[in-house]
């Protein structure tokens, strides 16, 4: 038995819903039903990586930074390919930019998204302190 299981179903055209457990997630390689997979992968990196980002605050003593919220952008290349992914991480709590730096060090080592993509696509990451 896997650890996941999902399953994808498409009636037509190019949207497909996946079931996720519980979850029902549409998604369409045109962005018209939803989110295309490229927005998905990115907002999914995103996602794994902002509680990642707690863990590493937590492992360094920064118990509670406050809001946390990142920023992503990404690069698509003519063949509709992701070519670059960028975070930008705002942070409630002041911290300093040493601090930070191990942060997202340590997050990066524990987001299972950042393992699972190959080198060349991992986000490029910059993290603001006091930033609300």
């Amino acid at each position: 038995m896997s650890d996941i299981e999902t399953s994808t179903v498409s009636e037509e055209g190019f949207a497909s819903t996946s079931q996720v457990g519980d979850f029902e997630l549409t998604i369409d390689a045109t962005g018209e039903e939803g989110p295309d997979p490229n927005q998905v992968l990115v907002a999914d990196y995103a996602s794994c990586f902002l509680p990642a980002f707690r863990v590493g605050a937590n492992k360094t003593g920064h118990e509670d930074l406050g809001k946390v919220q990142i920023d992503a952008d990404a690069d698509i290349d003519d063949d509709d390919d992701l070519e670059a992914i960028r975070f930008s991480v705002h942070v409630e709590e002041d911290v300093d930019d040493d601090d930070l730096e191990e942060i997202v060090s340590r997050a990066e080592d524990i987001c299972h998204v950042h393992s699972a993509l190959r080198e060349g696509l991992h986000a490029e990451i910059e993290a603001h302190g006091d930033a609300f």
